[in-house]
């Protein structure tokens, strides 16, 4: 099993801003939430982490040491990291979903962001069959998992809502994967 945890909460989090490469720490809650993630999973085979602090502190609450794999680092915001999500033009976001080339100023496309999570996700295909693998990441990895899970176009990101430290489940059957849960909160409702 193959299973994706976005990362607890960050200050930029809750207050709405785009923290794409920016390397923030978990507040209080986003503490509490990275405990609850590894009480619902349990230990795993193998954990993995992007390298972000946020991403990295949530891994810690497993109790056991990740593998750093910079595959699986949020989408780059280029010049509209730390913006409120509300500052980013209509147009801007009109022209990003509309084209999986478009990059923000200096930042990442959809499509180079899906083409590393894609090889990342397909490398750990084999572990995942019969081990419980976990990996611990960010928004955009994460709908980008889906997307490879689900064998769909790149522009299914913008249909899928990933929430703060969320659950989404991927079974290995054969050689291909098959998504049994996406965006699981049942573990937070005691926060």
């Amino acid at each position: 099993m193959l299973i994706i945890a976005r990362h607890g909460r960050t200050v930029a989090n809750a207050t709405g801003l785009l923290q794409g490469r920016v390397d923030n720490p978990l507040d209080e809650l986003g503490v509490r939430q990275a405990e609850a993630i590894a009480a619902a999973v349990g230990v795993p085979d193998r954990l993995i982490s992007s390298s972000l602090l946020r991403a990295v502190q949530t891994a810690a609450a497993f109790g056991i040491e990740p593998e750093i794999d910079d595959r699986w680092i949020e989408l780059d915001y280029g010049d509209w990291d730390e913006r409120p999500v509300g500052d980013v033009a209509a147009t801007e976001w009109a022209s990003w979903r509309a084209d999986p080339e478009f990059a923000p100023p200096n930042g990442e496309s959809l499509a180079e962001l899906n083409a590393r999570v894609t090889a990342a996700s397909a490398d750990l295909l084999a572990d995942a069959r019969d081990q419980l693998v976990v990996v611990v990441c960010h928004v955009s990895p994460i709908k980008a998992a889906m997307r490879w899970a689900l064998g769909v176009e790149d522009e299914v990101s913008w249909r899928l809502h990933v929430a703060q430290a969320s659950i989404s489940r991927i079974a290995i059957r054969g050689d291909r994967p098959v998504l049994t849960s996406f965006n699981e909160g049942h573990h937070l409702a005691h926060l």
